[in-house]
Parts: structure tokens; C-alpha cells; sequence
């Protein structure tokens, strides 16, 4: 099992720099350690197809992106009305090319699970994109079987965040591979830090146990961690010891 660690973003802290050698710029230096970045700027404006070609020539040929959905599409118009403002940023996106494996469709707090709307939009979003699609939902609604159940026959993974609103958010859910176990599925972590979200620096217990946990799935299960508590410069020290962890004893 190969573990995909990364982080929201890929700036380089000082602190941790000498970590990530070479010349240019921080994508370049980023992607000659870590796999995998998650594109969160996507949520909040719109990027030419050629700054996402340009992210794509500055990783290696192995490195993948995810790719949050804008907010217009998750906060604004909640699921609705979707094909065109998912197809304006489809057509963005392409500059990636086969570099976007992942796309994130992070929900707002106050969006209840509805089984018409939701069976609509990712049934859509499943004729328009071919790679993983990664729900990260807020409400508690969307922590119960049905809803559960929902996912997985659409093949969407529910994202395992910290820290969780609900216990049930804090494990991955949804699509888990044709057994269910997890095996053949992406399995998306976001961290967040806690108990300061998006500041705080995990310990190295936590990291432990997270790492204990990443071993217990399945050989063919593929695991992403993207570390999200990037304003206190924590999220590419964490990536780093995680990364250590998972390749001790």
C-alpha cells in the first residue's frame, strides 16, 4: 500500500525548507519530496487553464493534484444548477491533464443531505470527470446509513476530517472499494490541525496513531493525507514526520 501525503497548497515554511532542496519555485522544490497537493485557491477564484498547465510542467511525471470545487457550485448554488459552472471549471482544470486525479467537494455546515439533489449533481459531475470524487460533508444528516449507503452506489468517498463535527466524520466512508473494506478505494484524509483549526501542529502521538491507523487498511486501499492546517506553518513539517512514521518499523 502506498500512502499519498501532502499538504493544502505546497508553500514551503521556513523552518523546514532545508527539507525541500533545490532551485526554483516552491511547487518545484515541494514536488521533489511530497506526491500530491491538494489546489485549494480553486474554492475561492478561477485559474486560467494555462496556470494549471503551468502547476502540471513544474511536477514530475508520478505527481498528482486534487482539486476543490468552487464555491459557487458547493456554497452558493448548494449542489444545484451545476452543469455549467462545472464545466466552465472542468475546462479549466484540463490544464492539469492527467495530473488532476482527485476532485474535493467540500459542503457547507448548514447543508442537509438530500437524496434527489445529491443523486443529481454527482451523477453529473460522475459524465463530466472520470477521476475520484472525494465528498467532504458537514452536516450531521450525512452521517447516517442511508446517506452513507447513498455514496458508496454513486462511488463517492466521504472524506475522514479532523478535527470531526461528528464521530462518524472522522474515518473515511462512502465509496470503499468494491468489498467495502476499503481495498481498491481512495481513502481522503483531511487534517485540519487541532485544536486550533488550521493552525495548529499535530503531536506526535496523534501522527502515531494516524499512521497505526493508515496500516491497518487493506494492501490495495490508497490512502491520501493532505495536511490543511497550513496557516502556522505546520502542514509540511507533519507531512514530513507522518512520511517517517509510516516508513519505520
Amino acid at each position: 500500500m502506498t500512502v499519498q501525503i501532502g499538504t493544502a497548497g505546497w508553500s514551503i515554511p521556513r523552518d523546514c525548507a532545508a527539507q525541500f532542496p533545490g532551485e526554483g519555485q516552491h511547487l518545484q522544490r515541494y514536488a521533489g519530496v511530497l506526491g500530491v497537493a491538494e489546489i485549494n485557491s480553486s474554492f475561492h477564484r478561477p485559474h486560467q487553464p494555462r496556470v494549471y498547465a503551468r502547476w502540471a510542467a513544474m511536477t514530475p511525471p508520478g505527481f498528482r493534484f486534487s482539486a476543490k470545487l468552487p464555491r459557487a457550485i458547493t456554497h452558493e448554488g448548494r449542489l444545484r444548477r451545476a452543469r455549467a459552472p462545472l464545466q466552465q471549471f472542468l475546462g479549466e482544470a484540463a490544464g492539469l491533464g492527467d495530473k488532476l486525479a482527485v476532485l474535493l467537494v467540500q459542503l457547507p455546515p448548514s447543508l442537509a443531505y438530500e437524496a434527489r439533489p445529491v443523486r443529481s449533481f454527482f451523477t453529473l459531475l460522475a459524465s463530466l470527470f472520470r477521476g475520484a470524487v472525494v465528498c467532504e460533508p458537514r452536516h450531521a444528516s450525512w452521517f447516517t446509513p442511508g446517506a452513507d449507503a447513498a455514496l458508496a452506489g454513486l462511488r463517492v468517498s466521504r472524506a475522514a476530517a479532523d478535527p470531526a463535527r461528528w464521530p462518524a466524520a472522522a474515518v473515511p466512508g462512502g465509496w470503499l472499494g468494491p468489498r467495502g473494506d476499503g481495498g481498491g478505494a481512495l481513502l481522503y484524509h483531511r487534517w485540519h490541525g487541532a485544536p486550533r483549526i488550521y493552525w495548529s501542529r499535530y503531536e506526535e502521538a496523534w501522527l502515531q496513531q494516524r499512521a497505526d491507523e493508515l496500516r491497518a487498511w487493506p494492501a490495495d486501499a490508497q490512502p491520501w493525507c493532505i495536511f490543511d492546517n497550513t496557516a502556522g506553518g505546520g502542514a509540511a513539517a507533519n507531512a514530513l514526520r507522518l512520511r517517517q512514521l509510516l516508513a519505520g518499523p
